[in-house]
């Protein structure tokens, strides 16, 4: 595990409408990142309000936080890493064959370039996963750049199966993938919506 982790206490939360600038900053710097790269999968800039708004209202996007911060309370740092999980399955990619309502999807997991390599993006995924399990689907899926081979291997490597690549040429994006959910206890940040779901 990278030190970050270990120096740096993290916690996950749902976003808020105050966290927007946070999230599309963090958004924009990944889609830069990426384009250096040579992968297209993400708008140049980030994505716009409209899109990343929709999420925080519907409290499907979900954000890691290092807990020093709050020790600085001027400091506006964006978040650390950012993931929405729902159930919305992309009409474009996912036919009825594929029982869409059998899984919880991915989307917008991103993690800030300082805290790259520090296995939170396995620990958003394997809290993914158990959050799909505890709601009784078999099935967490998600799809990713057709035209990154090193991404879709990193997905491979974390027990992802690639079903199959949808090419539409308005879509950068159309690998999609699947793995079995399963219960994972999540030790590397504190999970603050399991409070939420308590007092529920």
């Amino acid at each position: 595990m990278h030190t970050n982790t270990l120096l740096h206490p993290l916690s996950l939360r749902r976003a808020e409408p105050a966290d927007l600038p946070g999230v599309l900053t963090l958004l924009a710097d990944t889609a830069e990142w990426l384009y250096t790269r040579g992968v297209r999968q993400w708008p140049r800039g980030g994505f716009g309000p409209e899109r990343i708004e929709p999420l925080i209202e519907e409290r499907v996007l979900f954000l890691l936080d290092d807990e020093l911060r709050y020790l600085d309370p001027d400091e506006s740092a964006p978040p650390v890493a950012t993931i929405a999980l729902d159930e919305h399955a992309d009409p474009e990619f996912w036919t009825p064959a594929d029982d869409p309502g059998a899984a919880l999807y991915i989307h917008k997991l991103a993690v800030a370039r300082p805290w790259s390599g520090s296995g939170l993006g396995d620990a958003l995924l394997d809290w993914a996963g158990a959050m799909a399990h505890s709601s009784g689907l078999p099935w967490l899926r998600l799809d990713c750049a057709k035209g990154n081979p090193r991404l879709q291997d990193y997905y491979r490597g974390r027990g992802f199966r690639h079903l199959r690549t949808v090419d539409l040429p308005h879509r950068s994006s159309g690998a999609l993938f699947e793995r079995p959910t399963e219960d994972v206890p999540t030790t590397v940040f504190r999970d603050l919506t399991l409070a939420e779901l308590i007092s529920v």
